[in-house]
């Protein structure tokens, strides 16, 4: 049985886009909006994608209209089918095989996104009642990745989401049962706009939450569950992440913190993040 390493070591699980065929940046579709200065269509070459396969523009997204490309995360999927599933043939070497390369991309990009929950849900000490169980999914995803583009394509992937997402949540509820006191459960909630600064969501449920340019600004959401959670423009700053469980680096790329907003160690701050502290306010 396999030993999933945390995501902040393993490789597998990180974008490298020096080994990928900048299948992001082509086979997915964008339409010109507040995130994408350009429409572009399922298939098609971005206009900035350079011959190398790296972004033209990668240091200047924000600032050229491409917000959108900064809050995507293969998790390593782009990697895995440029490499592994097609063995390091481009769909520039081959044509022929480019159709099957950009329709199994998303299909990776799925199982690797469920593969990085899970390795995270292993390494939660009060997930071990369904550890066993995790790593079981583990095995079995991880061989889905390795193999055939025909057999990636046949995969359901609805109904490997569905099955591992019984697992996250067990282990997300056994985690936050660690937390002292009464949770709040927001799971699913629209919160779209809401003021919560300096709320306090130690070890709540978040999952799944629409939380769309809400003021969280001071919260504490230590140990919850954040898990689907729609971070787009959420102000962060001054807000405690610390052991946010199942948090994303798209996730807090797409909000708003600060130098006091404290992040998991395995995560990054955004570099668009301001510097400035947080101007405090009522608890909610």
């Amino acid at each position: 049985m396999s030993q999933p390493t945390p995501n902040a070591v393993n490789p597998d699980l990180e974008a490298d886009c020096g080994n990928c065929f900048g299948l992001c940046c082509v086979a997915l579709p964008f339409a010109r909006s507040a995130d994408f200065a350009a429409n572009k269509a399922a298939g098609t070459p971005c206009g900035n994608l350079r011959q190398d396969f790296r972004c033209g523009i990668h240091e200047r997204l924000r600032d050229s209209g491409y917000n959108g490309c900064t809050v995507f995360d293969c998790f390593g999927a782009g990697q895995k089918v440029s490499q592994v599933t097609f063995e390091g043939r481009s769909w520039r070497e081959k044509p022929a095989s480019a159709g099957a390369m950009y329709d199994v991309f998303p299909v990776m990009r799925h199982l690797h996104e469920l593969l990085r929950y899970i390795a995270e849900a292993t390494g939660l000490p009060a997930a071990r009642p369904v550890r066993r169980a995790l790593l079981r999914a583990y095995d079995r995803i991880d061989a889905m990745t390795r193999d055939t583009a025909e057999s990636l394509l046949a995969v359901d992937v609805p109904a490997v989401r569905g099955e591992v997402n019984e697992l996250l949540l067990r282990a997300g509820e056994l985690a936050r049962a660690e937390v002292p006191g009464r949770k709040k459960d927001h799971r699913g909630a629209d919160l779209m706009g809401k003021r919560m600064r300096n709320a306090k969501l130690r070890g709540a449920s978040m999952r799944g939450a629409r939380l769309i340019a809400a003021d969280l600004s001071g919260a504490d959401l230590r140990e919850a569950d954040l898990i689907g959670a729609d971070l787009r423009d959420t102000n962060l700053c001054g807000a405690d992440l610390t052991g946010a469980l199942f948090l994303t680096q798209p996730q807090l790329n797409a909000a708003r913190g600060d130098l006091t907003t404290k992040i998991p160690a395995a995560l990054q701050r955004p570099g668009h993040w301001g510097t400035g502290a947080r101007t405090a306010g009522p608890a909610s």
